[in-house]
């Protein structure tokens, strides 16, 4: 009976380790002391770049996701970062930016994945960059929308997941899933 007790537990605890939540992060990059922990990683990375450009790309370090990039911006505030705290014309030029940087190294197979708050490991807001799966991606996430470029992306829903990419010269953006990324190739 112990064995199985541990079991359970052990169980419970990935998956409270898969159930990531931004919601309360302490990351202040004002007290560098705060940014030694794993969810603060990303901010610790922003502070030690240079003031320009504004926006950088960061090979994803989970060995999991090889083919992975995340494009950050520079600036960032105390707690967790979401599309809401970037003006509007920050969002269109970050997710201009991270267009580019998926166009170049995945040609027009590119996708752009924001898991919500309640998925992310980082606290730091970052779009995810890879390959997108082909197979499904509209039917595993229905609803969408066409917006004609970055500036029509949608950012009002808080803590919601995104997934952009290409659609002809259009952008399908997807909602309503917590965890997009996972419709990118590792």
């Amino acid at each position: 009976m112990p064995k199985l007790r541990w079991t359970c537990v052990f169980a419970l605890l990935l998956l409270h380790a898969g159930h990531a939540d931004m919601r309360n992060c302490l990351c202040d990059h004002e007290r560098s002391e705060t940014l030694s922990t794993r969810e603060c990683s990303l901010c610790k990375a922003a502070e030690a770049q240079p003031g320009e450009p504004l926006y950088f790309l960061l090979k994803d370090a989970n060995p999991n996701k090889p083919n992975r990039w995340l494009a950050l911006p520079r600036y960032h505030g105390s707690g967790p970062q979401d599309l809401r705290s970037l003006t509007p014309e920050q969002r269109a030029a970050y997710w201009t930016f991270a267009i580019a940087q998926a166009r170049e190294k995945f040609g027009d197979a590119w996708g752009l994945a924001t898991n919500s708050l309640e998925r992310r490991t980082q606290c730091h807001v970052h779009i995810h960059i890879g390959r997108l799966r082909r197979d499904g991606v509209e039917e595993s996430i229905p609803a969408f929308s066409v917006v004609d470029g970055p500036a029509g992306i949608p950012y009002e829903r808080v803590a919601d997941g995104l997934l952009v990419h290409p659609a002809g010269d259009k952008l399908h953006v997807h909602r309503g899933n917590d965890s997009p990324e996972l419709q990118l190739e590792r």
